[in-house]
């Protein structure tokens, strides 16, 4: 007679055909990392054993456990009698051990990617939107929805399953050059967005690239657009606030090769500099693009707008870019701070002095 064993996670099983018995594996491992002591051994009624019990010497050990046995929890002793005659209670169980970390953290967020562009089109704009939302994605810190027109950026009610910014813990202007198609209301719902209900916004590039007549947008990010003088090159770039998360990776220079903005309406006065140009090392001669006589060339900034976050890189201009991993981790980490993961300062400081060495 054949006995079949139905069980739910990966156990070890035999059979004994011979015998007619079903035995279990000495230990059942489990896939939280337990053990299960084996249960008792089943027998079938036999003339020469009608009770079924198990009988002394019947047990074999499982011709599949070769190597050494592994230690399991250890089973609860029986009652120890007393020196009364009665019996003392039994050892108290093992418990568990901390569980291990959730798949996704508690704190999970979601983002709106806005990539509409009314001026000049970037290539780059669907691989930033796509490495955007992966870096997400991968980590479990946000859930993000990509739009290419501007709809979604209001606080009225939605219609037909759409969304409001309501909806959106920050939100990610990647390359929305020109004269953004929102009316009045809308403008007003995204500057209360981040300045009275302190959601977070990140700005990607030629985000710098628009409304140029609506002079509060420029107060929210931090400025305007003026020229880019030495269009893409092999950027010298310094590390100013080595302690913000978006930009520690880096080192206290570098090259980077991307389109480097020259920001008007902007002072570092009212940005904390996390990146700029050398300007010990740009070429100045003959270009007449070249406007700031202060030769200030953020590359990329933090600041506060009200109660909100707003964090600017000039970088991401080419499609390159966004199979790097230090631009990656910097708009990672950006991501992550303006929705209020993580702590970097916002306080501006004097530009530092260029380096002799």
């Amino acid at each position: 007679m054949r006995l079949r064993w139905t069980v739910v996670a990966a156990i070890l099983l035999c059979c004994d055909h011979s015998r007619g018995v079903a035995i279990m594996s000495e230990d059942i491992v489990l896939h939280a990392g337990q053990t299960l002591a084996a249960p008792a051994l089943v027998i079938p009624p036999t003339p020469s054993n009608p009770s079924g019990r198990e009988q002394p010497g019947s047990r074999q050990p499982s011709p599949r456990h070769t190597g050494p046995r592994q230690a399991g929890p250890t089973a609860p002793a029986p009652p120890v009698p007393s020196s009364t005659g009665g019996q003392t209670a039994s050892p108290e169980p093992r418990t568990r051990g901390a569980q291990g970390p959730q798949s996704l953290p508690p704190f999970k967020k979601t983002i709106l990617i806005l990539g509409a562009a009314r001026g000049f089109q970037h290539d780059s704009i669907s691989d930033a939107m796509v490495t955007i939302r992966n870096l997400g994605a991968d980590s479990g810190m946000w859930d993000a929805y990509l739009r290419t027109d501007y709809e979604w950026i209001t606080k009225a009610a939605a219609r037909s399953n759409g969304k409001n910014l309501q909806a959106f813990d920050a939100v990610v202007f990647v390359n929305a050059t020109g004269k953004m198609d929102l009316s009045d209301e809308q403008k007003k719902d995204l500057l209360s967005y981040v300045h009275e209900d302190g959601k977070g916004f990140v700005g990607v590039h030629a985000a710098l690239d628009a409304n140029y007549d609506w002079p509060a947008y420029a107060e929210m990010i931090g400025g305007w657009f003026d020229q880019h003088p030495w269009n893409t090159f092999d950027a010298p770039i310094v590390l100013e606030d080595p302690n913000f998360p978006a930009v520690r990776h880096f080192p206290r220079a570098f090259l980077k090769r991307d389109e480097i903005y020259q920001v008007k309406q902007w002072s570092r006065d009212k940005v904390n500099v996390l990146l700029r140009l050398d300007e010990t090392r740009l070429a100045y001669e003959n270009n007449p693009r070249i406007h700031r006589e202060d030769r200030d060339f953020a590359v990329a900034w933090s600041k506060m707008y009200g109660k909100g976050r707003v964090f600017y890189s000039t970088l991401g201009h080419t499609n390159e870019a966004w199979r790097d991993p230090d631009v990656k981790t910097m708009y990672f980490e950006a991501i992550k701070w303006a929705l209020g993961l993580s702590e970097g300062s916002t306080a501006s400081h004097p530009k530092p002095r260029p380096s002799t060495n």
